[in-house]
């Protein structure tokens, strides 16, 4: 029997786990089936995906569905039952809590798959050909137009592993993935990850041998899909230690870069000593923190420390050798204009590379949206759920926060605008909050180049500090991000020393020297552009006294 495992991604550059992962158990459990991974992204044509399928001749064909990929994921599979007459299957986090639904609404499905699937979707296989779908855990199927929900079995111990020769065949360098636990110890009502399963670690053996094998397949970011990679603070240290000593024996290449998503305030000191140890660039660290509001987090059933929260997180910026990546969600309860403004001010404060802006979704089989009474919010009926509207946010509030959020994208996040933003806010008076909010509500998410979105701030910005200075802060950034970017004519100044003070640094390099003669601040800002660019996105640029050169 042949059967396809589908999964669309949200970008090319990801490459998907889940799929590999029924395909490790199909391999193991289903001698007679002969299984095919097939991926593409939710940006290619339906057509394309669906020839792709069709030309397999499956007799069955799984999807894998998200948030991100469950109405293009549809389209494809209502044409494949249409084309082929193949077994549907659905399983993932966007059908598993409401299967039965899934099912009613949508008659070219045939079964959907609840929690985890390795082991039930390999029975369903087995059992396929004698329809003896009874003993299947977690399947919701039809049988004579009624429709029966098996109940799911708790799986424990480590599942087969994904990484078999196709797999490496097909991750062509891409972000790959790795899972060394199930599970998360907390209960956040907006999420899923700790409903999904009790929290159980895989054989730490295995995982270390995974790593490796990823860490030499040509990927150069290893993504660790862990909930809360520190919730086990000796096994965290020894994966953490593993990495760095692999790498430096030449078992690990250093061009590759891993990534944890983590509890910030249950860091231990001892973990934050290995973490200060590593080379620049091998870590990146990523960190929930929702809200700092105290009330919202124990509404939400977040119980977080917000204290060492901010206390770690100044550390790891410390440290200065890790890309830190830091978040807050937006439309939460009792987080309104000002509670959210003040949750944002101390987040912008700790200086991490990036302080993601996210918006509240209430997914299927959360608590925020199965309990509506406790969480009256109201939110968008098609995917991705997002918030609009709660009793403490207005919709033209959320429309303003959308705003702010393109904003920090555009200016902070991005890595683009690091000296214009510090100037702006020392010089303007204006919190973090206050300047995003304003810049972004002023552009109200006009497309727009790099270009003209330097000089729309600039005009915006230009009458409320000093002009001159604020022109020079922009130029500074506008080459420390981009080597090809014509600087605008609104910012470029005639100047007889240019010349000689750019030939003074040229001479003693080979590499692309861009410079910026910069006379309200006195200094030469000097930019090689030759180099590659460090984990904020940037080039490494100097300032220079200007007065050395005018002797």
């Amino acid at each position: 029997m042949n059967v396809a495992i589908c999964c669309l991604n949200s970008k090319y550059i990801h490459a998907s786990l889940a799929p590999w992962c029924l395909m490790g158990s199909v391999k193991k459990l289903c001698p007679l089936v002969k299984a095919e991974v097939i991926e593409s992204t939710i940006n290619k044509e339906t057509e394309y995906t669906v020839d792709m399928i069709i030309n397999g001749n499956f007799r069955v064909v799984a999807f894998c569905t998200y948030i991100w990929n469950i109405t293009k994921t549809l389209k494809i599979a209502r044409e494949v039952k249409e084309k082929t007459n193949a077994f549907i299957v659905f399983g993932g986090p966007e059908v598993s809590y409401r299967a039965k639904n899934i099912l009613e609404e949508y008659e070219f499905v045939d079964f959907v798959i609840s929690g985890e699937g390795e082991e039930s979707f390999a029975e369903l296989l087995n059992t396929l050909p004698e329809n003896a779908y009874n003993s299947v855990s977690g399947l919701t199927y039809r049988n004579e137009n009624i429709i029966t929900v098996n109940p799911e079995k708790a799986l424990t111990g480590t599942p087969e592993s994904p990484y078999c020769n196709e797999f490496f065949d097909n991750l062509n360098g891409r972000i790959s993935y790795i899972e060394t636990s199930r599970g998360c110890p907390y209960r956040c009502a907006f999420c899923l990850s700790g409903r999904c399963s009790p929290l159980r670690f895989f054989d730490i053996d295995k995982v270390k041998n995974n790593i490796l094998k990823l860490a030499n397949s040509g990927t150069k970011t290893v993504k660790f899909v862990d909930r809360t990679f520190n919730a086990n603070e000796k096994r965290a240290n020894e994966i953490i230690r593993f990495i760095l000593e692999s790498r430096e024996s030449g078992l690990i290449p250093e061009n590759v870069c891993f990534h944890f998503e983590i509890a910030g305030d249950i860091l231990k000191d001892s973990t934050l000593n290995i973490l200060n140890s590593a080379p620049k660039g091998v870590f990146q660290l990523e960190i929930g923190m929702q809200s700092f509001n105290e009330e919202t987090l124990k509404y939400i059933n977040r119980k977080t420390n917000t204290k060492k929260l901010i206390e770690n997180i100044k550390k790891l910026v410390s440290f200065g050798n890790m890309h830190i990546h830091i978040d807050l969600i937006a439309g939460l309860p009792f987080e309104d204009m000002s509670s959210f403004e003040k949750s944002f001010n101390i987040g912008f404060s700790l200086k991490a590379n990036m302080l993601q802006m996210g918006f509240l979704k209430l997914l299927h089989g959360a608590d925020m949206r199965e309990n509506k009474e406790k969480y009256p919010c109201e939110f968008t009926n098609s995917p991705p759920y997002e918030v609009t509207e709660t009793p403490w946010l207005s919709k033209d509030e959320i429309t303003e926060l959308k705003n702010c959020e393109d904003a920090l994208d555009r200016l902070y996040n991005s890595g683009r605008f690091i000296y214009t933003v510090d100037f702006l806010i020392n010089r303007c008076g204006y919190s973090p909050f206050t300047l995003f909010f304003k810049t972004g509500n002023s552009i109200d998410g006009t497309k727009m180049s790099l270009s003209d979105y330097a000089v729309k701030l600039y005009n915006l910005f230009k009458d409320k500090v000093d002009g001159e200075l604020l022109r020079e802060m922009i130029i500074c950034d506008l080459l420390a991000c981009s080597s090809a970017l014509q600087i605008p004519e609104i910012f470029k100044r005639k100047d007889p020393l240019y010349k000689q003070i750019k030939k003074h640094f040229a001479e003693n390099s080979k590499d692309k020297i861009q410079i910026a003669v910069l006379y309200k601040s006195q200094k030469v800002f000097v930019v090689n552009q030759s180099t590659q660019k460090s984990f904020d996105g940037r080039y490494n640029g100097s300032f220079y006294n200007l007065n050395d050169f005018l002797r």
